[in-house]
């Protein structure tokens, strides 16, 4: 876009007078006042300033304060509220928090000692990003919710914000022509509000399909997995420093079709396909090597002339094929990396002991050993593993097991 530099908000930024800058902020207190201090410094030529949620009054006076101050009015060209506080991590699946996640979780609602003023604030803040959701999204949704939850009241309050904001047909969010009609909308969306009680088990599962392994048991975080490269045994001398891992990051984005076609299936689906998958990238690489072979013919006979220029049209298509099967063998690379890492932790830890007793605990299926015996073993899984085996058959026993005194032992 035209974009040749990028710079963090509360860097050291040097002035640069011949430029225009474009803003992406969020509008609170702090960043208000770093965007004031740059109107002051005469950081740039013109100011283009986009606000990730809706800006205040009392704020956007501020800015024009500064401005005015600054004799800088001039050079604040576009002011927008973007209405974009929400990440799309897929096609279907959006988070509302990043960074901060604490302060908009479960535990947060469910603190006892969480004030009035807390509480306010947090469902705000849920209600903030869903409202920003649905204008992006240019739909006013039908809104169900639990009763007597967390739930109810982020959806009273969102209704409320929302019709508000229909209220005045002129400054309407959902009237606009890019916003296809909006509220006269017969296609509109169901936004269905649950409260997390009500299954509480599910986030404590241990998984067995590709996406959820790799979420459960790697560092990974908006897309992007963190791997330890596990350096090998080698021979050092007696005192040398131990070598570093390397640090590897890998994007699992929809553009990924290895990721998009498998990130829902089981492990050993997924463990098959990647070997499939470098089968058949090694028999065209192998063509490639076979067909360079032959364009290396030497010898004035027929038989060999024949096959040159029968070889010549494939050699050219492998050719152009080449960015395509580099793409792929990259691919290739990263799934075998992150799946043998997730294999590693399947092994250590008895991962899939874990998934299939819980599945067992959970759609209320015969047990074939005693919880005890899963906990009692010294190489099944981590104490976290553990914690969350039992948890899940309490939740979902709704009784203490007999053997709850023994646990306490333990």
């Amino acid at each position: 876009m035209g974009i040749t530099l990028h710079l963090l908000l509360h860097s050291d930024r040097d002035p640069i007078p011949d430029v225009p800058a474009v803003y992406f902020v969020m509008p609170t207190e702090e960043n208000i006042d770093r965007m004031c201090q740059d109107l002051r410094n005469q950081l740039y030529e013109s100011y283009y300033l986009n606000f990730i949620s809706a800006i205040s009054r009392s704020k956007l006076e501020d800015i024009a304060n500064a401005a005015l101050a600054a004799s800088a009015v001039t050079q604040v060209a576009k002011v927008f509220d973007q209405y974009l506080n929400f990440i799309t991590l897929e096609d279907d699946m959006f988070v509302l928090c990043n960074q901060n996640k604490e302060l908009v979780s479960y535990r947060a609602i469910n603190r006892p000692d969480i004030t009035d003023t807390e509480m306010e604030t947090v469902m705000d803040t849920i209600v903030d990003s869903l409202f920003c959701f649905f204008v992006t999204l240019g739909a006013v949704p039908i809104i169900r919710c639990s009763r007597g939850t967390a739930a109810e009241m982020v959806a009273v309050k969102l209704d409320k914000k929302l019709r508000e904001n229909l209220r005045d047909a002129r400054n309407s969010l959902f009237t606009g022509d890019t916003l296809g009609a909006g509220q006269f909308s017969f296609q509109r969306p169901l936004l269905v509000l649950v409260d997390r009680n009500i299954d509480l088990a599910t986030p404590l599962h241990h998984t067995w399909t590709y996406q959820a392994l790799v979420h459960d048991v790697l560092d990974f975080h908006l897309n992007r997995v963190n791997l330890e490269e596990s350096s090998g045994v080698e021979n050092s001398p007696a005192g040398a420093r131990p070598k570093r891992k390397n640090k590897k990051s890998y994007d699992l984005t929809p553009v990924d079709k290895f990721w998009q076609k498998h990130k829902g299936s089981p492990f050993p689906e997924v463990a098959e396909s990647v070997q499939q998958e470098l089968e058949s990238y090694r028999a065209q690489e192998d063509e490639v090597k076979r067909l360079k072979s032959i364009m290396g013919l030497e010898g004035e006979d027929e038989g060999a002339i024949s096959m040159l220029s029968d070889n010549t049209a494939k050699l050219t298509s492998a050719v152009s094929s080449l960015p395509e099967l580099l793409e792929k063998k990259r691919l290739i690379d990263l799934h075998t990396n992150v799946a043998t890492a997730v294999l590693e932790h399947i092994k250590a830890r008895k991962l899939d002991v874990y998934f299939e007793y819980e599945e067992k605990i959970m759609s209320k299926t015969t047990l074939d050993k005693s919880l005890l015996d899963i906990i009692s073993d010294p190489d099944a899984g981590t104490p976290e593993d553990k914690m969350r085996l039992f948890l899940i058959y309490y939740i979902s026993t709704q009784q203490a097991p007999s053997e709850l005194s023994q646990l306490g032992q333990k």
